[in-house]
C-alpha cells in the first residue's frame, strides 16, 4: 500500500484534528450521553440515541485519522521542482477542446478539493500531467471523455 503523501501543513491539520477529537470532542460527547441518560428510559430517548451515534461517528473518524497518520510521507516543499508537474506544483494549461486556460494545483488524494482546483495526483488529469514539462501536450482519459491539454506554465505551489 502506498504511503499517504502530505504537505507539512496538512499533516499538522490532521494531527490537530485527531487530538481535538480524542480529547475535547470525546469529552463533549461523554457529557451529552451522561445528560441524556438522566432523561430516563433509554429505549425512547432521542437525545441518547443521537449522542451515541455522534460518539460512533467520532470514533470512526479517529480510527481513520490514526490510519492515515500511521503511514505518512511528508513532502519537503523546498525540494519540489518546477521543471515538471508533480505534487506540490501549480500547472497552468491550455484546454485544447474548450480553447481556454485552466490552472490546477496537484496535491495528494487527502488534500484534493475541486472547488479550489486542487486535484489529486491519482485523478485522471493529475496522472496525465505528472512528469510532463512546459510545452508538452497531454491527454487525460476522464469519465467525461478524453481531454487534451498543453502545459503553459509550472510553478511550485508554495512560491
Amino acid at each position: 500500500m502506498a504511503k499517504n503523501i502530505l504537505t507539512q501543513k496538512k499533516f499538522d491539520e490532521l494531527t490537530q484534528e485527531l487530538q481535538e477529537r480524542k480529547t475535547t470532542r470525546r469529552d463533549e460527547i461523554s457529557k451529552a450521553i451522561k445528560t441524556a441518560k438522566e432523561f430516563g428510559d433509554l429505549s425512547e430517548n432521542a437525545e441518547y440515541s443521537a449522542a451515541k451515534s455522534e460518539q460512533e461517528a467520532n470514533e470512526i473518524e479517529i480510527a481513520r485519522l490514526e490510519d492515515v497518520l500511521s503511514d505518512v510521507e511528508i513532502i519537503n516543499e523546498s525540494e519540489i521542482s518546477d521543471k515538471h508537474a508533480s505534487i506540490g506544483t501549480t500547472v497552468k494549461v491550455y484546454d485544447m477542446k474548450f480553447k481556454e486556460e485552466a490552472e490546477f494545483v496537484i496535491v495528494s488524494s487527502l488534500e484534493s478539493n475541486v472547488l479550489e482546483n486542487k486535484i489529486s495526483d491519482q485523478s485522471p488529469i493529475g496522472k496525465a500531467l505528472a512528469g510532463h514539462r512546459v510545452g508538452d501536450k497531454v491527454i487525460a482519459k476522464t469519465p467525461a471523455g478524453e481531454m487534451m491539454f498543453e502545459i503553459l506554465e509550472i510553478t511550485r505551489t508554495g512560491d
